[in-house]
């Protein structure tokens, strides 16, 4: 009964995980479509949004130090590493 009942704390431990990790992922993409939309109406308003660290981050990046630039804009915006990575790619 002892290697069953671990069997069976491992697989609920499992099957929360996975629900979590659904449910964050759900929310990820929500929140993505969310700041989408929010882009796109500050482009038709034409309201620029000037953030003094991204452009520490694009000078960096047009200067070649690409793996900087993504550690400074994951600092300062807290991003994930391929999220960082492609807004410094747009950057240079």
């Amino acid at each position: 009964m002892g290697i069953l009942g671990f069997f069976v704390l491992a697989m609920i431990v499992f099957a929360s995980y996975a629900g979590l990790e659904s449910r964050l992922s759900r929310t990820d993409r929500r929140i993505a479509r969310v700041e989408h939309k929010l882009d796109l109406i500050l482009g038709h308003l034409d309201i620029q949004q000037h953030e003094p660290e991204l452009e520490q981050v694009a000078a960096l990046a047009r200067d070649g130090r690409k793996i900087q630039a993504i550690k400074a804009y994951r600092e300062f915006t807290g991003a994930g590493l391929k999220e960082a990575k492609d807004a410094v790619e747009r950057m240079e």
